[in-house]
């Protein structure tokens, strides 16, 4: 039976560590031809690439409508005729357009196949105006079941904010729904009510006033994931400053709503402190171009790049709460640095297929307690990180299955760290395993990757062989047990519960002093000084000891 205290930490954690469509924490292991068409690189997607998109919408709160067309660009890589647009019901694709041609689409679902009439061929860059309108899907429970929120803020005004991730950004706007083709550079044009505001990716580059709206033109000059675009539209006050970076001046804009104005300026001093944290151990921040801002939305946030939303309520921790039971999960605002490192591992480097989505979210879980350490020391940055394991609950893989749109575990957050936290003490030298991180977002920077090319670079960076160790910690929910006992004076020890070939050292420590031992799956003998030795094993090293 589980203890009361894990039982909080379940009830607080889970709900946001699961971001799947419908929240769901089990498997899902029926796959439908949806799934199909959702999570894989179809061959109506796989021949053109894209380049460019235009976002031009108008957003109706009143009645909780979305119109439009989203320009999608693109160069041909291989002669096709038919092309995947994505653009999830209860929104209806009503028109596509290529050179002022109406073009046929066959509807499939979600997925739209779009015949056109002009020869593609390779090479040419050519684009089409996908026209689209409707109610789109509500978040019932923003962001793990997302969609768009249209809420109130305390004066009665439109709080209104996107959220996406897992469920796809074709829930609000059409698009080529698939994580592995990035576009390189958007315009997004969002169409308010007059008094409000829309905040979205990127810089404001203009408005424009009509009678009683406002047209707010955001260019995103960096590759964008499409979860990663938003609209946040509400009564907004801005405020901003420029941090001093590794590549130069970075303006740091926030929007927050106009009650919360001075409530924000001193909350989020913990942005800067964020920044100066990962670009010290993950190198710079991938977007100066693009800026960074927080913006507060009606629900507790996500990792949109250069948009990062904000609903912690102005708190430390998790709402008021700190995962790992430590104390050190309330030196810090949880969604500033947790959605923020984001920027590094999510939105710079991004997994090709979201059964691949530990690599978003271990490196960035695994990154609150590096920014305890650069703050507070090694220490608390191993306490923090050791006292988030009370919630892992090892049910399944952190790897998903491919080309069906599925997640691995709700575990990829805190086992995954705690894997990460591992590999460190492997490495052994700090400033080595800093330079590996950083040589992790300078490698792959804008780039999506698999598991396998971060386990490479990892592997390569280290010169550790980690076949076994990933194998583990990735895709089985077994963790290894150290067994071993004291004999008059010889140690006994080796590994158990572990996958095939599993081989990994550890430290431990004999009467107070430090000493590495290389378990393998066959007993191994150790002599010691004396027969009444104790033995201790390394906690930072995410393995369970058995004395026998």
């Amino acid at each position: 039976m589980k203890n009361t205290t894990y039982l909080l930490l379940s009830f607080i954690l889970f709900p946001y560590i699961s971001i799947q469509a419908q929240g769901l924490l089990q498997e899902k292991n029926n796959f439908t031809h949806q799934d199909t068409l959702r999570g894989s690189i179809t061959p109506e997607r796989e021949w053109w690439d894209l380049t460019y998109y235009h976002l031009d919408i108008k957003v109706n709160p009143d009645n909780k409508t979305i119109s439009g067309t989203n320009t999608i660009q693109y160069t041909v890589l291989k002669p096709n005729q038919v092309l995947q647009i994505d653009l999830q019901e209860p929104l209806e694709l009503t028109k596509v357009t290529q050179n002022g041609k109406a073009l046929e689409i066959k509807h499939d679902g979600n997925a739209h196949f779009v015949t056109l009439k002009d020869q593609q061929n390779i090479g040419e860059t050519n684009s089409v105006i996908a026209h689209y309108q409707g109610k789109p899907r509500e978040a019932v429970r923003a962001p793990w079941d997302g969609g768009i929120s249209w809420k109130k803020d305390n004066n009665g005004n439109h709080f209104v904010a996107s959220s996406c991730q897992g469920l796809g950004a074709s829930v609000w706007w059409p698009n080529k729904d698939h994580m592995y083709d990035e576009v390189d550079s958007m315009l997004i044009s969002v169409n308010v009510p007059k008094g409000l505001t829309n905040v979205s990716n990127g810089r404001l580059r203009s408005t424009e006033e009509k009678e009683n709206t406002t047209t707010f033109n955001w260019f995103v000059s960096n590759p964008i994931n499409n979860y990663g675009v938003n609209i946040n539209i509400g009564d907004y006050a801005n405020f901003s400053e420029v941090f001093k970076g590794e590549k130069g001046d970075l303006d740091m804009n926030y929007y927050v709503l106009k009650d919360n104005l001075e409530k924000a300026k001193e909350h989020f001093k913990d942005a800067p402190k964020m920044m100066k944290a990962f670009e010290h151990w993950f190198g710079p921040y991938p977007f100066y171009e693009d800026s960074f801002k927080l913006v507060e939305v009606p629900y507790l946030g996500m990792e949109h790049q250069s948009s990062v939303t904000y609903g912690n309520k102005y708190m430390q921790g998790y709402l008021g709460s700190d995962l790992s039971g430590t104390g050190w999960g309330l030196k810090f605002d949880f969604i500033i640095i947790h959605e923020a490192g984001h920027e590094w591992f999510a939105n710079n480097i991004t997994n090709v297929d979201i059964a691949d989505m530990w690599i978003h979210e271990s490196f960035t879980a695994y990154s609150e307690s590096l920014f305890l350490d650069y703050y507070y020391g090694k220490q608390a940055s191993a306490e923090y990180v050791i006292g988030t394991r009370r919630g892992i609950q090892n049910d399944r893989p952190l790897i998903g299955h491919y080309n069906v749109n599925n997640e691995g575990s709700g575990d990829m957050y805190y086992k995954g760290a705690n894997m990460l936290h591992t590999l460190r003490q492997l490495v052994k030298d700090d400033e080595k395993w800093r330079q590996i991180l950083r040589t992790l977002n300078s490698k792959f920077y804008h780039q999506t990757v698999t598991t396998q090319q971060i386990e490479d670079c990892l592997a390569e960076e280290s010169g550790l062989d980690l076949k076994t160790f990933f194998n583990q910690y990735l895709r089985s929910i077994k963790i290894p047990i150290l067994e071993y006992n004291v004999e008059g004076k010889n140690l006994n020890y080796k590994w158990t519960n572990t996958v095939e070939g599993f081989k990994m050292p550890i430290q431990i420590e004999i009467n107070g002093v430090t000493q590495w031992i290389s378990p393998t799956l066959e007993n191994q003998t150790l002599k010691l000084n004396s027969k009444d030795s104790k033995i201790k094993v390394n906690s930072n090293f995410y393995v369970t000891a058995k004395v026998l």
